[in-house]
């Protein structure tokens, strides 16, 4: 005969934070940042909204935990470059890519402090990077936050761009005759440029500008 197993009681064990998280950011891509409520997560999740809020005391908290997840693969993107610039480029390109990857993702990070391992292990390994190119402890600090606000705020404008205006291109061309038809002469000289729409040529270039004076 097979031992009797205990029969257990009570409901299923409530999910946990890791498990909320990754809700939370399946649901962002449904319903997008203003979409994403407790309430709705919890329905999402299976549980009381009350359980997530023993988590998560406010959806700020949430957001940052999410923000914290979604920067998992940033911290060892630039391995194996020998290169200082090329492995900050590297970084910065990696961060990109992660809030590019979620639906809102910049809105995610923008203005949030998680001191969990993936956010203070990838500005580690950037301010490392600076300071390995030569820079002091203050001129890199400032260098690291500079790339990450022009990291955050760039892709801020390509997420708004792409997913809250799908007339864009009617907008660019709106743009244009603006200037066309106005007294604007060095907008209009550089109108090409101004209202391109290769926003990744336009990242690099602004990197390679915030970069210029490293080794």
């Amino acid at each position: 005969m097979t031992p009797h197993q205990p029969r257990t009681r009570g409901r299923p064990p409530a999910a946990d934070q890791a498990q909320v998280t990754a809700a939370a950011l399946r649901l962002l891509e449904e319903v997008g940042l203003d979409g994403l409520t407790m309430r709705k997560l919890a329905t999402a999740v299976g549980v009381q909204v009350g359980t997530l809020y023993s988590y998560f005391p406010t959806k700020r908290a949430l957001v940052t935990a999410m923000a914290e997840a979604m920067l998992s693969d940033c911290r060892d993107a630039a391995e194996g470059i020998t290169q200082p610039r090329e492995r900050v480029w590297t970084l910065a390109r990696s961060l990109r890519t992660a809030l590019l990857s979620y639906r809102d993702g910049a809105r995610v990070y923008a203005g949030t402090h998680a001191i969990g391992p993936n956010t203070l292990g990838f500005a580690e390994a950037l301010n490392g990077t600076l300071r390995e190119a030569g820079l002091g402890t203050a001129a890199a600090m400032r260098t690291a936050l500079l790339i990450l606000h022009f990291t955050t705020g760039h892709t801020l404008e390509e997420q708004a761009a792409i997913q809250s205006d799908p007339d864009l291109p009617a907008g660019i061309e709106q743009l244009r005759t603006a200037i066309r038809d106005g007294d604007y002469p060095h907008l209009a000289e550089g109108r090409d440029h101004l209202t391109g729409t290769d926003l990744t040529e336009l990242f690099e270039q602004g990197l390679g500008l915030l970069t210029a004076e490293l080794l």
